[in-house]
């Protein structure tokens, strides 16, 4: 069977096998140690970014790909149809890109940008706390300015990478409303910046989203990401353009691996003297699997090209994630009505696929947060279109794309 990630129309098609390449020689032999230690995986990201992909969105001028949201995709996706766990500390540095990309200042950008393009830098971004979740005005973590510094206190939970960032991009309020949130960056091992353990989680195991924790953590002023009260821009911005594509091929990529290890086993299982997808009843479920693959890889590579193309697309990046996230969670079902007692087993590769299949959900926005935004837009409420503030500087070609 050709998967459908692997068709000859593929522009990236270089790009994408040699990711594939990469992901079985090294990634794949570490997910069953992943998945029996349970504990950060700090080595393989490490070895995932000295390749350059972190730096796919980053410019040439720093170091980067200049490769574009696209190749972006490909990167991602390709390494969560292996490790989901691994695609998810990809997708979370490459969130941590965006802030620096779209608000730092030359200065910022020309000390930190090449440092993550070539793989030594590790950058989060630190947005979401306990009492606030999703509603990023609830936040109540504080910064004050004392002299050439600001001094921050308060939490950030679901930090992607947090126990292996090397630098974190943090929001918090330094005033009222929605001009009060200011971003910063802060370092690892800055004095007042600590992590908690690290918790076990229902999957993606060996990535680590976990607390951080701000007790009078002095940053330097010219650590100040964009200008005081552009947070939520900062957030928003970077949630949208980078975060909801992001996930949107963490989503996609298990998608692709649930989808083809069902049909190997339903070719493989016999049951009635012939293979298991001779059945009626699981042949359908199979066209289920097919549709909603289909569906959403066209959704999920139809908004980023739009927004390499630098056309206004930030409804298309929602519903991409939505759709994507959604048709997962549709699809994991089915194929384990189709496994049935056998993917109960946790040596049967479906029990994993499905526990990391509910991850990509609340990230970036619960399903009904999506469907909050895109009613928003339908009604009319006007939105800033950070697809048209920020547009793509060039459109990636198959041959920019390739490592060298």
């Amino acid at each position: 069977m050709t998967s459908i990630s692997a068709r000859p129309a593929d522009p990236h098609h270089e790009l994408r096998q040699y990711v594939r390449d990469f992901t079985q020689t090294y990634i794949a032999p570490q997910v069953g140690v992943m998945e029996r230690d349970r504990q950060v995986e700090a080595e393989l990201p490490r070895l995932i970014a000295a390749q350059g992909w972190i730096g796919a969105t980053i410019d040439t001028a720093y170091g980067g790909m200049s490769a574009g949201h696209e190749a972006k995709t490909v990167i991602i996706e390709e390494i969560s149809c292996v490790s989901p766990a691994m695609g998810a500390a990809v997708q979370a540095s490459q969130l941590g890109v965006a802030k620096i990309v779209h608000f730092g200042t030359e200065e910022q950008k020309r000390y930190w940008l090449p440092q993550i393009a070539a793989g030594t830098c590790l950058p989060t971004i630190a947005v979401t706390e306990p009492g606030s979740g999703g509603h990023v005005l609830g936040m109540e973590s504080t910064a004050r300015r004392d002299g050439s510094h600001w001094i921050l206190n308060g939490r950030k939970v679901f930090v992607g990478n947090s126990h292996i960032g090397d630098v974190h991009g943090v929001v918090v309020r330094t005033g009222e409303g929605n001009r009060g949130l200011t971003a910063f960056l802060v370092e690892a091992g800055r004095p007042g910046l600590t992590l908690t353990p690290h918790r076990l989680a229902l999957g993606l195991h060996g990535f680590s989203f976990g607390e951080l924790v701000m007790d009078n953590c002095r940053v330097p002023a010219e650590n100040l990401i964009g200008e005081v009260g552009d947070g939520m821009a900062v957030a928003y911005s970077s949630s949208v353009l980078y975060g909801r594509a992001n996930l949107t091929a963490l989503a996609l990529g298990i998608h692709q691996a649930i989808h083809d290890i069902t049909i190997e086993f339903a070719r493989d299982r016999r049951r009635y003297g012939s293979q298991l997808a001779e059945l009626p009843t699981i042949r359908a479920k199979l066209g289920e699997l097919r549709s909603r693959l289909l569906t959403a890889r066209t959704t999920a590579y139809d908004a980023v090209r739009l927004l390499d193309a630098g056309y206004a697309c930030d409804e298309e990046l929602i519903n991409a994630k939505h759709v994507n996230v959604e048709l997962l969670k549709d699809s994991a079902r089915t194929a384990m009505d189709i496994w049935a007692g056998a993917g109960l087993l946790t040596d049967n590769p479906i029990e994993r696929y499905f526990r990391d299949a509910w991850h990509p959900y609340p990230a970036a926005g619960t399903g009904d947060i999506q469907l909050l935004r895109l009613g928003e837009i339908a009604a009319g409420v006007k939105h800033p279109q950070w697809s048209q503030r920020f547009p793509a500087t060039r459109r990636a070609t198959a041959d920019q794309s390739v490592p060298v």
